[in-house]
């Protein structure tokens, strides 16, 4: 581990989880792996729990159900689990769509925190159709977008506007991650990646 990395987490007394959270083509992936880089935190892209009969489904162009997701939260939620008692911090990316669905991943346990990529619809399908090798084809974008509930004010949550580079808003992750846990260091402690 390097020394700015070993700064980054210096203060950090238990396991932080973060659910990077939002609908597909909002970034989650590429955000959530530079954040966990920046940490030096475990990373785990969420879409690669998925059981096999969920992405064949989604290959075909066919929504998941509430019932096809419970599998996958549950795998979420055991990962978070595993993590815990392992004594590290970590970041899963998760489209956390409903709130039904955060809840489950966060029953009892307190330590998860969610960050939600919110993005106007126009933008995420423009990302999304230019996106290539993904199992989410991008005609399910506006079944997405009809599952959304937004996270309310009563849930840990940080939204960041995807309108920024991916950098930019790692940056605004890691000020208001800053603002809650104070074993992160400012900005300056770390050059420009």
């Amino acid at each position: 581990m390097s020394s700015a990395a070993n700064e980054e987490t210096a203060g950090a007394t238990s396991p932080i989880i973060l659910i990077v959270m939002g609908v597909s083509g909002s970034g989650k992936t590429t955000v959530a792996a530079l954040l966990a880089g920046r940490l030096n935190w475990k990373f785990q892209e969420g879409d690669a729990l998925h059981p096999q009969a969920n992405v064949d489904k989604m290959h075909r162009g066919i929504p998941l159900t509430d019932a096809d997701r419970l599998p996958w939260l549950d795998s979420i939620a055991a990962l978070i689990d595993r993590w815990n008692a392992e004594g590290v911090s970590g970041i899963i990316t998760c489209s956390a769509l409903k709130r039904a669905y955060r809840e489950r991943i966060r029953a009892g346990r307190p330590d998860v925190e969610l960050i939600y990529l919110h993005g106007e619809r126009a933008l995420v399908s423009a990302r999304i159709t230019q996106r290539m090798g993904h199992f989410m084809p991008a005609g399910l974008l506006a079944s997405q977008f009809e599952t959304l509930e937004e996270p309310g004010q009563d849930e840990p949550v940080i939204t960041v506007d995807i309108g920024g580079s991916p950098d930019q808003i790692v940056e605004s992750i890691l000020t208001a991650l800053r603002l809650e846990h104070r074993g992160l260091p400012p900005p300056s402690a770390r050059g420009a990646e």
